[in-house]
């Protein structure tokens, strides 16, 4: 997954960029953005379970950390960009309960199609956005080492969506910086939550949804083309 999703990112970025060559400067239609930041995880709690080593544990987290992104975008409008996003936390797996343990390190990244809107005019020096996408989140695999036991856990590929905002700012028309925050729910699995009677519609099990959520601040340069 990792290694077929980076091979994708580049083809697509690297398309955008020569494709843009064919249009005069003053229509940038493309933008190519490389973002480092901090990102804040949570994970999901679950029923208790007595581990090898002795101790109960009811949740699993990703820690917070650094991650780093790009994306490419294409204007469609002045204000109306499409494109795709990429981004890695290097993060470590946790679990938590009666003890809090580091299991081991693990990478999530993030492959989102994106829809932005920007606001004001085109040739504007500030130019204030929000985006939202639909795509996956990977967890990548963990090798641990507890209580004498080693091993690997292969991570699983969850539907997500982003949701963020923030600003640009040109210091010329082709160059620029880029601050944005984004949120990124994951979803993880359903919980049974008991039954939910109606008079009408009847009894059925209702359930609860689980989120892994991904909240990341990130500052970066920002290409026109």
């Amino acid at each position: 997954m990792r290694r077929n999703g980076m091979m994708l990112i580049w083809m697509f970025l690297m398309v955008m960029i020569a494709g843009s060559s064919a249009w005069a400067q003053e229509d940038h239609k493309v933008e190519v953005s490389l973002n480092l930041g901090f990102t804040a995880s949570d994970g999901v709690d679950g029923d208790n379970h007595l581990a090898i080593d002795g101790n109960v544990y009811n949740k699993i987290d990703p820690k917070d950390s650094v991650s780093w992104g790009l994306s490419g975008e294409y204007f469609l409008t002045e204000n109306i960009e499409v494109g795709f996003l990429f981004d890695k936390q290097s993060s470590k797996l946790e679990i938590a309960g009666s003890v809090i343990r580091v299991i081991g390190d693990m990478s999530i990244y993030n492959y989102h199609g994106i829809f932005s809107y920007n606001f004001g005019e085109a040739e504007a020096k500030m130019r204030p956005f929000f985006l939202a996408g639909i795509g996956a989140t990977h967890y990548g695999n963990v090798d641990f080492d507890v209580a004498g036991v080693q091993g690997s856990l292969s991570g699983p590929t969850k539907a997500s969506a982003t949701f963020g905002g923030g600003v640009k700012y040109y210091a010329s028309p082709s160059i620029g910086v880029r601050l944005q925050a984004r949120w990124t729910p994951t979803y993880i699995t359903t919980d049974t939550d008991g039954w939910w009677c109606d008079p009408y519609w009847g009894c059925y099990v209702a359930g609860n949804a689980q989120y892994s959520n991904q909240f990341e601040f990130t500052g970066g340069i920002n290409l026109r083309f």
